[in-house]
C-alpha cells in the first residue's frame, strides 16, 4: 500500500506557475509509473500526467502540454508537477497516482493504483 501526501497548491493569477509535489511512501515507488489528475467541482476526475519509473516517457493531456512538466525524484520519493501559463480552467483538486504503465497491441496506458493522497486545491482567478 502507497501513501501520498500532495502539497503546494494555492491560489494564484491567470498566467502564473506553480509547482506541486506528492511525496510517497510504503512501497517502491521507483518501480510506479506516476500519474497526476485533477478534478474540478462537478466533474469528472481526469488524468493529467504521468511519468513512467525511469522518467523516460510521459504523457500529458492535450489541454496541458507544453504548460505543465511533470518529473520525479526516485531517491526522494516524490513526483512534481511543473504548472505555467495557469489558466482559470485549471481550478481544480490535484491529486497524484502511484501506478502502472499497461502494454499492449494498441499502444499503453496508464492503470491507477488504488491509493489516493487527500489532493491540494489550485485556484487560478483574478
Amino acid at each position: 500500500q502507497v501513501q501520498l501526501v500532495e502539497s503546494g497548491g494555492g491560489l494564484v493569477q491567470p498566467g502564473g506557475s506553480l509547482k506541486l509535489s506528492c511525496a510517497a511512501s510504503g512501497s517502491i515507488f521507483s518501480s510506479n509509473t506516476m500519474g497526476w489528475y485533477r478534478q474540478a467541482p462537478e466533474k469528472q476526475r481526469e488524468l493529467v500526467a504521468t511519468i513512467t519509473s525511469g522518467g523516460s516517457t510521459n504523457y500529458y493531456a492535450d489541454s496541458v502540454k507544453g504548460r505543465f512538466t511533470i518529473s520525479r525524484d526516485n531517491a526522494k520519493n516524490t513526483v512534481y508537477l511543473q504548472m505555467n501559463s495557469l489558466q482559470p480552467e485549471d481550478t481544480a483538486v490535484y491529486y497524484c497516482n502511484a501506478g502502472h504503465t499497461v502494454y499492449n497491441r494498441d499502444g499503453s496506458y496508464f492503470r491507477a493504483g488504488a491509493s489516493w493522497g487527500q489532493g491540494t486545491q489550485v485556484t487560478v482567478s483574478s
